[in-house]
């Protein structure tokens, strides 16, 4: 009996705590017009609105940066700032989802109105959180031929992202990449090709929102083909507007008709679309008003990218800036660097005449219907126990599995078996100086040397690896990056690079590239290999994948998302 009562008891307490829970990984099945929803504001919008002072309408329009690793006086520091100025947005940043759901928690309970959390997760939270989930990057998916498998991923993130408190995703990237020489795009875009580019960024913004996830495309009207980094400078484009309407806008416009509830303005100088002298497109009324929301027809929610990048801030004050951002029609602005004279700086402007209280309420009432679309008119604080659990859910294992798999990409097929028992083998991993699981999965199958290359080797050790060579009918070759990004470039040293080149030579050389595609075009021999796959980046799943394929336990089929170079060209793949 004691126990029967001890197990209602604990029933009863469960079910008293489980409503936050529901509540954050519920899918509301009206929530696929979301941009109909920002159009229409309804009843909670305008009973909250009237409630609204002046100074607390405008905050709804800015969205301040709040970092869980942070120490505790900073975090206190920007809990107060959110309070005191009751600002409309919150961006997440570095730490882990428990630390980030306790500060979330916390700012969220001190306003009136809660918070639209968001956060860059363009490869999921763990972009941003550790001990969250890493899905490929989107160069890596836009390998991938089966588009069914990139809106899983925008499902998947969308019940992750709502189970930490996360309404909002600033993603997907739908830059079309077509310079080798990106700086800041890169990598994080779907590729070269345009149509590609907005079929893979519909699919996984389809996922997303399905789910009830606020999808942001970026960076309007298009960062893909510049050498500059927003970050750091103001890039410029210096491409006609047929140009850009036609290659650069593109994906834009698609997934715009698709139903993105946001489009996130970059900061770029381009003279085709605003003459004037160092101002970006965020700050540009022609761009943001009249391109986007009036020419392209976008109803949704307009933001910038960060406020206080170089590309803004080289030219214009914060206080100036805030306030041409607001003239140029932008709906929230992301990462003001000072709050309280941003709003001070709005105030102003509008007793001036500069921009009307008129506008600046629309925008307030669009933010606050997306709000109630994404559900926090009934606000639930973030259920912490088992959140870590939850965000590591075995389904995204599966599909990251599957995403590596679909995304392994040939570029030359062997002429027979890679493997026969008659071949004497050797495994080199190359950029580590650790066995890895590619040559772990393929030693557990065939009999096999491994070696293993550090990117930084001198010259005695790639001596002593050269001696070996003839004991070996074939080679296969793993090229690793393990950075956290894999850039254009390896960060190999020079002799390592031509060490590569002079396996390729031999002509029993076998290549699984784990790293950025555009990598290819510093290996100069390696359209000579006996055989080439490319997997995109180094992961675990990346790894399995490639050994299956060197196994023959995989038939790939995926495409080069990118140009390389004369040989490489995108859409190659067998």
């Amino acid at each position: 009996m004691n126990l029967k009562i001890k197990l209602i008891g604990s029933i009863l307490t469960l079910i008293s705590i489980a409503p936050s829970l529901q509540a954050q990984i519920a899918t509301n099945s009206t929530k696929s017009d979301l941009v109909s929803s920002i159009q229409h504001p309804n009843a909670w919008v305008d009973s909250v609105f009237k409630k609204m002072k002046r100074k607390e309408r405008i905050a709804q329009l800015f969205m301040v940066p709040v970092y869980s690793n942070h120490p505790k006086e900073k975090r206190d520091s920007v809990t107060a700032l959110i309070k005191r100025y009751q600002a409309g947005g919150i961006i997440t940043f570095q730490g882990g989802p428990v630390r980030n759901a306790l500060l979330l928690n916390e700012i969220q309970k001190k306003l009136k109105v809660p918070a639209l959390v968001a956060t860059d997760g363009e490869w999921g939270l763990a972009m941003r959180l550790d001990s969250t989930v890493s899905y490929p990057f989107q160069m890596t998916l836009g390998a991938i031929q089966n588009n069914d498998l990139i809106y899983k991923v925008g499902q998947q993130m969308a019940a992750q992202f709502k189970r930490a408190g996360i309404q909002m995703n600033f993603a997907p990237v739908v830059d079309v990449n077509n310079n080798i020489n990106n700086p800041v795009i890169n990598f994080r875009s779907f590729g070269e090709n345009k149509y590609n580019v907005a079929q893979k960024g519909i699919a996984i913004m389809k996922g997303m929102q399905d789910g009830g996830l606020l999808a942001t495309a970026k960076h309007f009207p298009g960062h893909g083909d510049t050498d500059v980094d927003s970050h750091y400078d103001l890039p410029q484009l210096k491409f006609s507007r047929e140009r850009l309407d036609s290659l650069e806008m593109y994906p834009f416009k698609q997934i715009i008709n698709a139903g993105i509830g946001g489009v996130m303005v970059a900061h770029m100088n381009i003279p085709t679309l605003d003459n004037t002298p160092n101002l970006p497109s965020t700050l540009s009324r022609p761009i943001v008003s009249d391109l986007l929301q009036k020419d392209l027809q976008f109803k949704g929610l307009v933001f910038t990218d960060a406020m206080n990048m170089k590309g803004v801030v080289k030219y214009h004050p914060k206080g100036e800036a805030a306030v041409l951002a607001m003239t140029a029609g932008n709906d929230m602005l992301e990462m003001v660097e000072n709050l309280p004279a941003s709003i001070k700086a709005v105030r102003k402007a509008i007793r001036k005449k500069q921009i009307s209280r008129k506008e600046v309420d629309a925008r307030c009432k669009k933010i606050l219907a997306a709000k109630y679309w994404i559900g926090l008119n009934n606000y639930q604080p973030v259920y912490l126990p088992n959140l870590t659990q939850d965000l590591n859910p075995e389904d995204a294992t599966l599909l990251n599995t599957q995403l590596a798999e679909a995304a392994a990409t040939t570029i030359i097929k062997p002429g027979d078996s890679v493997l026969k028992l008659s071949d004497k083998i050797l495994i080199i991993s190359i950029g580590t100086g650790e066995t890895t699981l590619f040559q772990k999965t393929i030693s557990a199958s065939v009999s096999a040397a491994t070696l293993t290359i550090p990117k930084d080797a001198d010259a005695t050790k790639l001596e002593s690896v050269r001696k070996q060579l003839n004991n070996y009918s074939k080679i296969i070759i793993g090229v690793h990056d393990f950075r956290a990004r894999p850039r254009a470039t390896l960060d190999y040293n020079s002799g390592v690079i031509d060490f590569i080149s002079e396996l390729i030579q031999t002509n029993k050389a076998y290549v699984c590239l784990m790293a950025n595609a555009y990598t290819m075009a510093s290996l100069k021999t390696l359209d000579k290999a006996k055989g080439l796959w490319v997997l995109y980046e180094n992961s675990k799943y990346t790894e399995q994948a490639a050994a299956k394929v060197i196994l023959g336990e995989l038939s790939t089929s995926g495409k080069l998302p990118v140009t390389v170079n004369t040989t490489f060209k995108a859409g190659i793949g067998l």
